[in-house]
């Protein structure tokens, strides 16, 4: 592993990959290149570190050590046996393999995943006597393996858990958002924390939290105790500390408001067990309230949410949206909202046009993410090109 010119690949979620290019630039890749749901680019062993402890629209991030081509099992076992594993790894060490398949010639991933196993065993067995052991849960060491028709790559996971696991999530609502998807969509709504924040339906508070990181630059994971390039042969522990220190020094004042609402009291009590363990008590402010029953208090005003699914929604879902539309025309003037529905037929259902609209998966769902922008003096909003992006 050459760890001033390493060839890196950061997964993310369909649709953020503009956003994550773009983080990844300004964190110093070179070479950045959009894939569908990643982003490949090239940095030394320094950066790595950094865009795992600081991009926020990443899920994990791995290093290829291995490609080559096979064409049967037989071959594809030769060549992982006769690979040099203890550059990468130590026979005392717990390893496990993630792996995706998409081959004619190599339909079943598991067995993949079984024959790559028996490679490293039995090189470690042969070179050592001795055996590495497998661990699922908390290994030591993660590969990953990426077959795609015959080429085979391998790549060391440096991040170990997905990185969307911030740490700060103790409580979660029914159909809470993902940490990344969340940062994601508030990067697409320009929020950079100049202004005010307000999410009108904000469940257990993951929007809330990843605005004020935002607003404050904290780096994403400053809450995370472990990434797994912290047990490779190379890992640079000064480095790492004085990587950290850096982005913790550039922390910035926020002088604007970030403010939940939710009519839910339990959604609350969750979302303020999470804003305290993100240490955001005194940046963020949740309250009971009705967004159809608000009014704007905040200039200016950057609005973005996720309305909640039927199970906490005790009225007609078509009513639902009209009323945000119905809230947004009467209550907030010159306000940019955005929000995000797996029901396609949301813009119909609110009665205003979208400025823009954005594809994006909420897990498995396919969704929308919807620009309004309120003008006041108009009961219509400001008539823009319908754009799907």
């Amino acid at each position: 592993m050459d760890i001033d010119n390493l060839k890196i690949q950061i997964k993310t979620f369909f649709g953020l990959e503009p956003v994550l290019a773009e983080e990844i630039k300004k964190l110093g890749g070179k070479n950045v290149e959009l894939k569908n749901r990643a982003v490949n680019c090239e940095g030394d062993l320094g950066f790595l570190y950094k865009i795992n402890y600081s991009a926020r629209t990443a899920l994990k991030i791995l290093v290829p050590v291995l490609e080559f081509k096979a064409y049967n099992e037989t071959k594809f076992y030769e060549k992982l046996f006769k690979f040099e594993w203890d550059d990468f790894m130590s026979v005392d060490q717990t390893f496990a393999i993630d792996s995706t398949v998409n081959s004619e010639r190599f339909s079943h991933s598991q067995f993949m995943t079984f024959k790559m196993k028996d490679a490293i065993v039995d090189f470690f067995q042969n070179r050592y006597g001795k055996r590495p052991s497998i661990e699922t849960k908390f290994p030591d060491i993660k590969f990953h393996l990426h077959i795609d028709r015959e080429l085979v790559t391998i790549s060391m996971d440096s991040s170990g858990d997905p990185l969307f696991k911030r740490g700060y999530r103790k409580e979660q609502g029914e159909a809470p958002i993902n940490e990344v998807l969340a940062s994601g969509m508030l990067q697409l709504a320009g929020w950079d924390g100049k202004g005010n924040f307000l999410d009108p339906m904000c469940g257990s508070g993951t929007l809330l939290i990843e605005a004020a990181m935002i607003a404050l630059d904290l780096p994403a994971q400053i809450f995370r105790r472990r990434f797994a390039f912290q047990n490779w042969k190379n890992y640079n522990d000064d480095l790492f500390g004085k990587i950290k220190d850096v982005r913790v020094n550039r922390v910035k004042e926020f002088t604007g408001k970030i403010v939940g609402y939710d009519i839910d009291a339990r959604m609350l009590d969750a979302a303020r067990i999470n804003i305290e363990a993100a240490e955001m008590e005194d940046i963020i402010e949740v309250r009971k309230q009705d967004f159809f029953e608000t009014k704007k208090e905040l200039f200016p005003l950057l609005m973005v949410f996720n309305p909640p699914y039927d199970e906490r929604i005790a009225i007609n879902d078509d009513d639902f949206y009209k009323k945000i539309g119905d809230t947004f025309k009467s209550s907030y003037p010159n306000t940019l909202a955005w929000l995000i529905s797996s029901d396609l037929d949301a813009p119909k259902k609110i009665g205003l046009r979208p400025s823009r609209k954005i594809k994006l998966y909420n897990g498995k769902l396919e969704t929308r993410f919807l620009q309004y922008e309120m003008y006041e003096g108009t009961k219509k909003v400001h008539k823009l090109e319908n754009k799907e992006e």
